[in-house]
């Protein structure tokens, strides 16, 4: 089975492949991580003392503080881990129209999403290395309300070249 057939039955009839990348997996701390990683640790460390306390006294019972151990280790380092986690079952391609974002992850299984790519739709090209290329966004809901999420092809390699094609798509000269 060639690239080509395996976009049977998703592309439209005379759209073509322009591109096909996958996002860095290396892990990223941001300023952002640094609170959650603070009570984080400060959650399992009080956990991790409560433990020794009540191993003291005899029996199982410390063995309740290991819930709120792994949950406070879990937020210190979950942030990072989870966004380079996520990357790594990342695939992104450009078409001639849209621009496809697919993932594979377990326990969540497979997606398969498509963004149009039209003369109104804004890039935001960052120019880092490795370039984040974002055009769209969705928006989310959290307990007190919701919170936008850019979406976009996120830390690739050749983003530059990537960009102009997608100028090339938002003109129409791509097909």
């Amino acid at each position: 089975m060639s690239a080509a057939d395996s976009w049977e039955g998703i592309l439209d009839t005379g759209e073509k492949v322009l591109w096909q990348g996958r996002p860095d997996t290396r892990i990223i701390v941001r300023a952002r991580h640094v609170v959650s990683f603070v009570f984080g640790i400060a959650f399992a460390g009080f956990a991790l003392f409560w433990m020794v306390m009540a191993a003291q006294g005899g029996g199982l019972f410390w063995m309740f503080g290991l819930l709120h151990f792994f949950v406070g280790l879990g937020v210190a380092v979950g942030g990072v881990v989870w966004s380079a986690w996520r990357r790594r079952h990342t695939w992104y391609t450009l078409t001639s129209r849209r621009a496809f974002i697919a993932t594979d992850i377990p326990f969540k299984g497979r997606s398969l999403k498509s963004y149009p790519i039209t003369a109104s739709t804004v890039l935001d090209y960052d120019g880092g290395d490795p370039a984040s290329i974002m055009f769209d966004h969705e928006m989310r809901r959290s307990k007190n309300g919701q919170y936008r999420v850019d979406v976009g092809f996120e830390r690739i390699e050749g983003g530059a070249e990537v960009y102009r094609l997608m100028r090339t798509v938002q003109e129409g000269q791509a097909a």
